[in-house]
């Protein structure tokens, strides 16, 4: 492990911090989002500036409700791949708790993850409802491997995933919740998500790093493709197709744009960049599988 990296505390100091953490402060989105409040009707779903057209000619020659729809539509897809990575995340937890000590604090904040993360889905199905949109669903190959993954990832290549789903879109909710010019009701479940997460991460980051001190090379070569793999996934999923289509663009002239948009490169990498710095102080970018991550534009 990199020497960079610091040694973390003992997994189960972590779990009780974490624990006591929640107990103080967790949300119920069922209560504390008022979901009958009408939405804006001349209000973003996401920052403008990050809509991955923002700043193309196409961006240019679109009308304000053009614009305005393809950031809903972007929001619904964002929110939809959230969803589906969190069932991944909450199976991964459970055999996690399955195989590990019911008395351990660990065990119990794995527990308290899952109960959040059920809530979150359930807040971001509800949020694409209230927005009168249509879930997105993964393309063949990840939905079959998405059912997968729960019994194939273990150890540092788990970890590695699930920071690859969560820190990304972490950053950029953060800068979702900031934007007073959004719908609110956006911004009110981006806070939710944003405070509950930061718990989340820490207990994947110091797990990684403990399972770091002791990995196999084999496992870790594992880890590094998990987490390039990861990285390829991001790079293509906010930009489907599907999405400009329903805003009724045409989807590979859209799409193609959007790729080539140094404002939407740009956007990544922000994304991007706290866990690439993690992951790279942990050693798991790097060997063969950083030609993934060059590909996928993750990289400053």
């Amino acid at each position: 492990m990199n020497r960079r990296t610091p040694t973390p505390p003992d997994r189960e100091v972590t779990a009780q911090r974490l624990q006591q953490s929640s107990a103080r402060l967790s949300y119920d989105p069922e209560v504390d989002i008022d979901w009958d409040a009408p939405l804006e009707p001349d209000k973003f779903f996401v920052p403008e500036q990050l809509v991955t057209l923002y700043g193309t000619e196409l961006w240019q020659r679109m009308s304000r409700q053009q614009r305005l729809e393809l950031s809903k539509q972007e929001m619904i897809n964002t929110v939809s791949v959230g969803i589906w990575f969190e069932t991944i995340l909450m199976q991964m937890l459970m055999r996690l708790a399955y195989h590990g000590d019911p008395r351990s604090r660990h065990v119990h904040y794995a527990y308290t993850e899952v109960a959040e993360e059920c809530r979150h889905s359930t807040m971001f199905g509800r949020l694409i409802e209230k927005v009168g949109g249509r879930p997105y669903r993964q393309d063949l190959r990840w939905y079959v491997l998405g059912q997968a993954l729960p019994f194939v990832l273990r150890g540092p290549s788990m970890w590695a995933a699930t920071l690859m789903g969560e820190e990304v879109f972490d950053v950029l909710q953060r800068d979702t919740m900031r934007d007073e010019n959004l719908q609110p009701i956006v911004r009110a479940v981006m806070r939710i998500h944003v405070t509950e997460e930061a718990r989340h991460v820490r207990y994947a980051r110091e797990d990684l790093l403990r399972g770091m001190g002791r990995v196999r090379r084999l496992d870790k070569e594992f880890a590094r493709y998990v987490a390039a793999q990861g990285a390829m996934l991001l790079a293509t999923a906010l930009t489907r197709p599907a999405q400009y289509a329903r805003a009724g663009l045409d989807p590979k002239e859209a799409r193609r744009q959007a790729l080539a948009n140094p404002h939407h490169q740009e956007a990544k990498r922000h994304g991007a960049e706290r866990v690439v710095r993690f992951l790279s102080d942990a050693d798991l970018i790097g060997g063969p599988t950083r030609r993934m991550w060059l590909r996928s534009g993750l990289l400053g």
